[in-house]
């Protein structure tokens, strides 16, 4: 009797589990495309308006030289 009792909580752990994985799965393929969005649209935004994204480019640059760890 306590093997039964046993068997749906073991498959309700593995439920779970797997649930997670999926999830974590999902959002790590909804990451990358958002990702490769954004890459896109700051690529795009530098062919049109190259003197903007250089100066943004620039600042950026002077930013991580400045910054402290």
């Amino acid at each position: 009797m306590p093997d039964e009792d046993q068997e749906p909580e073991q498959d309700r752990e593995q439920d779970q589990e797997q649930q997670e994985t999926m999830g974590e799965a999902d959002r790590r393929r909804r990451r990358a495309q958002f990702l490769r969005e954004l890459n896109e649209a700051k690529a795009l935004r530098e062919r049109v308006q190259p003197r903007r994204a250089r100066a943004a480019r620039m600042r950026q640059q002077m930013r991580m030289r400045t910054f402290r760890w």
